[in-house]
């Protein structure tokens, strides 16, 4: 099948570098926390124009230990979008706040500043926006609201290394930014890794005790903490997706401007909107279709793969019960639950494969039209 996205293909691009810098590894006898970890934290702090970039196991540890750090926890509530990964609202209330759930904007997919606005309240302590897919969130009217009522803007960028808004480096506009460094993210290693960005100096001093167990010295330790540390392995193949990241981010735009020339006709589709003020790392490529279940099998049917984000949105998992939402409470968030699905984009689709998925979803429209 044409695969949504192709793993094996971008490291084997990378491969022999990949080989040599393990075997360097083996050879130093270093292996968490060491050079290579560091060289990844200040070329990050350099890329993104931030003080401080600290290296955690996973995104999802990212979100935790960010919020741990600036003091979130039971009695607070944290705003932010239902039409997400599971993590996000997972790492609220695993720190003990309550995620408080808004509706999104309809073409963009990311959280509504509007309706941001109507749920403010006086035990709300932050607001973590979604870059999702790789769409920067509307930051302009987020961080306004935050100054307002004196929030915490906590970006969840786990998929959209790379992007900016109005100029400005994804990972930098809030007040702390979270990365997941997954396989399948624009940028990522070949297992778990995760990173925080700011330039709070206290907070960043505080999330790198954490996540060494609480302590600033080897066995001493000032309070309970974590074990999220990334090893030596992944931030060298980290180093190297580095170098390659903007040809690869810029690839991933060309295919989705092919997709929207070619199909700009097709009706029986919706194309994701593109905006002048952001640049789109385009994580995934998503159409929305009422008849989504028939255009996936029929895509199947010519052997290329398909994936749904989200099909539950968060508000209404059972784990969320206790919060009490009902479905039709977010419409939109719902709406697109029933209505997005993903094709095949990534750096290394090829044109002839592109063309075929193409093909098959102009062959669908013709089909309906008879």
């Amino acid at each position: 099948m044409i695969p949504l996205i192709d793993l094996r293909k971008q490291f084997q691009s990378i491969k022999e570098e990949i080989l040599k810098e393990t075997n360097k590894i083996i050879d130093s006898g270093t292996f968490i926390l060491g050079p290579k970890v560091d060289q990844l934290e200040r070329e990050i702090e350099k890329r993104l124009g931030v003080e401080h970039a600290i290296t955690v196991a996973n995104g999802t540890d990212a979100l935790v230990l960010t919020l741990t750090a600036y003091g979130i926890g039971e009695g607070d509530e944290v705003i932010t979008t239902p039409f997400t990964f599971f993590a996000t609202a997972e790492a609220i209330t695993r720190v003990g706040a309550t995620p408080v759930f808004v509706d999104v904007d309809r073409t963009s997919f990311t959280i509504d500043p509007n309706k941001v606005a109507e749920k403010i309240s006086s035990t709300t302590k932050a607001i973590i926006p979604v870059h999702l897919f790789g769409q920067p969130s509307d930051m302009t009217e987020i961080m306004l609201l935050a100054k307002e009522n004196k929030l915490l803007v906590i970006e969840d960028a786990c998929q959209a290394f790379g992007a900016t808004y109005n100029g400005k480096n994804i990972g930098s506009i809030g007040d702390a930014a979270c990365f997941s460094f997954f396989p399948t993210k624009n940028l990522g290693t070949m297992g778990d890794g995760g990173i925080i960005t700011t330039s709070n100096h206290l907070v960043a001093e505080k999330i790198r005790m954490l996540r060494v167990h609480g302590s600033e010295r080897k066995y001493f330790h000032k309070e309970i903490g974590y074990n999220s540390r990334l090893d030596e392995w992944h931030a060298a193949i980290l180093l190297l997706c580095l170098k390659h990241i903007d040809k690869w981010n810029n690839q991933r735009g060309v295919l989705a401007e092919r997709y929207r020339t070619k199909l700009k006709h097709c009706t029986s589709i919706k194309l994701p909107e593109a905006r002048k003020d952001r640049s789109h790392t385009y994580h995934l490529f998503c159409l929305e279709s009422p008849n989504r279940e028939k255009i996936i099998k029929h895509l199947a049917d010519h052997d290329i793969h398909t994936g749904i984000y989200y099909p539950c949105c968060l508000h209404l998992q059972e784990v969320y019960k206790y919060l009490r939402y009902q479905e039709g409470d977010l419409p939109i968030a719902e709406f697109l639950s029933k209505q997005l699905f993903a094709i095949p984009l990534h750096p290394f689709l090829s044109t002839e494969d592109q063309e075929k998925v193409i093909a098959a979803l102009l062959d669908i429209e013709v089909t309906e039209k008879c």
